[in-house]
Parts: structure tokens; sequence; C-alpha cells
């Protein structure tokens, strides 16, 4: 009675039961990035020309900062998310935790650093 071996139960080796919510989550945060990007790529398409006054006007907009921010969020959320499994299944020593460490910490950096020059730009406008 119970999933595994009688020893495995016995040392609490079974399932961790968090494969099904990483899996929900990565689908969840694809899924929104296909729909961010879509909106982005429509938006760009939009404007009437590529250039840093047209873009800066653009991003000042409070109806497109916080869609950037979201993009930022969630492609940086999914990114950690998909390389956290392929660190797990593929790195099996001590440096499995170095790895998810630098990776988190990478993850966080880089989205913080994204999401702090799409505020600059956002609260600043065109008047810098």
């Amino acid at each position: 009675m119970g999933t595994g071996t009688g020893i495995g139960r016995v040392r609490g080796l079974g399932s961790a039961k968090s494969g099904s919510h990483h899996w929900w989550i990565q689908r969840l945060t694809a899924g929104g990035n296909i729909l961010l990007i879509l909106w982005f790529l429509f938006s760009l398409l939009r404007l009437p020309s590529l250039d840093h006054a047209t873009v800066v006007q653009w991003i000042a907009s409070p109806l497109v900062a916080v869609p950037l921010l979201l993009i930022v969020a969630n492609t940086f959320w999914h990114f950690r998310l998909g390389l956290q499994v392929v660190i797990e299944d593929y790195q099996h020593d001590e440096s499995r935790i170095i790895a998810l460490v630098l990776l988190n910490f990478y993850t966080v950096g880089a989205a913080a650093l994204a999401i702090f020059a799409i505020c600059k730009i956002a609260f600043r406008g065109v008047a810098g």
C-alpha cells in the first residue's frame, strides 16, 4: 500500500509532489509570453516610426509601461523555470546547488535591471 519501494517509504524518499505545479507554472508563463509578445509586436508595428523620441514617448504611457514590465517579469520567470529543470536533470554533483544559486541571482538581477530601465523611461517621460 503506497508508492515507491518499502525502503524508500521508510527513508521518506517518495515523490516531492511539486513536479506538476512546476509544469503548470511553466505552461502558464509560456502562454503569458505568447500573449504579451504578440501585444508587443503589434504595438510596435502601429508606431509611426521607431526613432528614439517616438519609442520613449510610447514607453512613457502607463498602458505601455505596465505590459512591458509584465513581459520582463513573465519572461525571466519562465526562463528561470526552464533552466532550473535543465540543471536539475543534468547536474548530479555538488555544483548543482551553485548552478541553481547563480541562476537565481542572474535572473533576478537581469529582470531588476530591465524593470529599472522601463521605470526610468516611464517616470521620466519625454521631458528628459
